[in-house]
């Protein structure tokens, strides 16, 4: 009763002040103007007739895609709304590319009419219908980014990547599985067009499909071009691939098996398949931007150009495939309650990522070793450096939660940072990972070895077999799932580790599969292909920043040596220990450095207009993470995990 008074009385202070302010003469005080109407909210209710969408791919000079949609209306309709999609699936932010779309025109039954954009939904179009109309015409153009600086590229003179949601409308008031759409694209002549749609026809370049509902066209992309290949991997399941080059379509045959592997080995893992069929797009490119986006019959991913012809030294690029395969089952079949939205305007919520993400980022780890997509040496470098990050990496886990990392897709909108070790990031994926990992190794232990994540997988996403909707889940269906596999009192610990902040370093799951973190002067197998591939020099755990290939500071852990002699972001290394910056001299210096000389790495940087000399004191030598084995030359609990299921 207290608390209650107290609160009223501040409540009545805050009125009476209020009110002075507004009496005060000498002040003007303005009231807040009325808020538009807000966007219809969206009905399980079916739109009437079919919507017909053309698009014109074929400027690839220009990169611009030229659309026209014809909207059929009920007669008698007064208003209609047409709304960009923003919250899009898989990208757990509102990230609709509004800006991009141009030269918009309407027409009703032939003749033009005005639009209104609302001010505060600025994707939502408001068109006032003459009398009588049935159909409304919609004609505008994507501008496709040219240059990286403007976004991601979608049109290459080789390859395109449509994605029918950053080029089309659809009616508000409608759960988008209710709207029809037929659609019809016109491509560059001679290219190869891939797609989960069904009912492809094609007549010279202009390609048409089966009509199908507006989630299911957004959830199936586009990838072609003029070089262009297809295999069949068994199962229903394709591998469809664009390259910038013919050359680079060349693969091997055991190196083709690996992707035949990794179909045979999701499936037995999760035990059923939500798909009637799938495809792998895949682009081979560094023209086209980079992706790695999931949807419940495809996924879209890039390789680097060379990933294929220089198979063993580009293993570290070739994740990206086993686990967008994994989120078929998990995020696009078993989805969060709070993640699954009836359209692309209402807000998506993010709690459940570490599911999600986390869990997918663990089966992508373990059906790469499985299959052979990955080499396991590589696999262990990267739960290494996962490993690493927690342990030393990541000061910012001291105030942040892992699940508060799952806002970060909103807050950052996966801009960079200049402080990310402190900030965060999307920390959800592989800390996520390593408490999957966790998990995994205590059912094992508990069960004797007969149970384990594997189960989980099953149980949690493989019900319903051919089921090809999505069903939703929450906190306390993981935790249930979880306990039929082995009883346990998994809700806390979920909720210690991944809602509590200021937790050790999540290594548990590592030390009981028998492996342990050690520290080497070179890197592991997965940090050294990205850094040969990208001329990068990782110094995290050394002198605290990261460099790219012009010596340029690409991150900086907070509070580590470098950081405490006032390095940043941005800095260009021109010198060490007064030589040219090089990647290699840069390694000496620091081997050099350690006890017992003691002779600090001296830097010559480079801030904008300004030079500094920079002397850094640290001893230490190069330090890159690996995993080894606690009791070399037998199996232990990860190798078991890491191995090919055999039923």
């Amino acid at each position: 009763m207290k608390y209650l008074s107290a609160v009223a009385t501040l409540s009545a202070l805050l009125s009476l002040g209020a009110s002075a302010m507004a009496q005060d003469p000498s002040r003007t005080t303005p009231m807040a103007p009325a808020l538009p109407p807000a966007i219809p909210a969206a009905q399980d209710v079916p739109y009437p007739g079919t919507i017909a969408l053309q698009i014109d791919a074929s400027d690839t000079g220009r990169g611009v895609y030229r659309v026209t949609e014809r909207i059929p209306v009920t007669p008698g309709t007064g208003t209609l709304t047409l709304l960009q999609p923003g919250w899009l699936p898989g990208n757990h932010s509102e990230t609709g590319p509004y800006s991009l779309l141009a030269d918009f025109h309407f027409y009703a039954d032939g003749k033009e009419i005005p639009w209104v954009r609302d001010t505060v939904a600025v994707n939502a179009f408001h068109l006032s219908l003459p009398q009588g109309t049935t159909e409304v015409t919609a004609k505008f153009a994507h501008t496709s980014p040219v240059r990286t600086s403007e976004g991601r590229i979608t049109m290459t003179q080789e390859m395109l990547n449509l994605q029918w949601e950053k080029m089309s409308l659809y009616p508000a008031g409608h759960y988008v599985r209710g709207i029809q759409v037929k659609p019809t694209v016109t491509f560059p002549k001679g290219w190869t067009v891939f797609t989960a749609l069904d009912g492809m026809a094609r007549q010279a370049d202009t390609v048409t499909w089966t009509a199908t509902d507006y989630e299911r066209l957004v959830d199936s992309p586009i990838f072609a071009g003029f070089h262009a290949k297809r295999w069949d991997l068994g199962h229903d399941v394709h591998l469809d691939v664009v390259a910038d080059e013919p050359e680079q379509l060349a693969i091997e045959p055991e190196h083709l098996k690996t992707y035949r592997n990794l179909v045979d080995q999701a499936l037995l893992t999760f035990g059923a398949r939500h798909f009637d069929h799938y495809d792998f797009l895949l682009a081979l490119t560094d023209r086209m931007g980079g992706i790695g986006l999931e949807h419940h019959r495809s996924s879209e991913n890039q390789y680097e150009p060379n990933s294929w012809t220089d198979w063993d030294s580009m293993d570290w690029d070739h994740n990206v495939i086993p686990h967008e395969f994994t989120h078929s089952w998990n995020g696009k079949y078993r989805r969060p309650a709070d993640l699954w939205t009836p359209d692309y305007q209402q807000p998506m919520q993010n709690t459940l990522l570490w599911v999600y993400e986390g869990q997918t980022q663990f089966w992508g780890y373990v059906l790469a070793a499985r299959s052979g997509v990955q080499k396991k040496d590589t696999v262990l470098g990267m739960f290494a450096s996962a490993v690493a990050k927690y342990a030393e990496g990541t000061p910012g886990r001291g105030w942040r939660s892992v699940e508060d990392t799952t806002a970060a897709p909103q807050l950052a909108r996966r801009r960079p940072l200049p402080y990310v070790s402190l900030t965060r990031s999307e920390d959800y994926y592989v800390e996520g990972a390593l408490t999957w990992l966790e998990a995994d190794q205590i059912i094992r232990k508990g069960t004797g070895g007969s149970k384990g994540l594997d189960d989980f997988a099953r149980a949690f996403f493989g019900v319903r077999d051919g089921d090809w909707g999505e069903l939703t889940y929450d906190f306390d269906e993981v935790v249930r799932t979880l306990n039929g596999v082995y009883a346990y009192d998994w809700a806390n610990f979920l909720r210690t580790r991944l809602y509590e902040t200021n937790q050790p370093a999540p290594m548990n799951g590592v030390r009981m599969a028998g492996y342990k973190l050690v520290w080497k002067e070179e890197p592991n197998a997965f940090e050294k292909g990205v850094s040969d591939a990208r001329k990068t020099l990782d110094l995290t755990y050394s002198l605290g920043f990261s460099l790219n290939k012009d010596g340029d500071v690409t991150s900086v852990l907070w509070d580590g040596p470098g950081y405490n002699a006032g390095i940043v972001n941005g800095v260009k290394i021109v010198a060490v220990n007064g030589r040219s910056y090089s990647k290699a001299g840069m390694q000496n210096a620091i081997s050099a450095a350690k006890a017992p000389s003691k002779q600090p790495v001296t830097l010559l940087v480079k801030r904008g207009e300004r030079y500094d000399t920079i002397a850094i004191d640290y001893y230490g030598g190069l330090r890159w993470p690996w995993l080894e084995s606690a009791t070399p030359g037998k199996d232990t609990g990860l190798d078991r995990l890491l191995a090919p299921r055999r039923n």
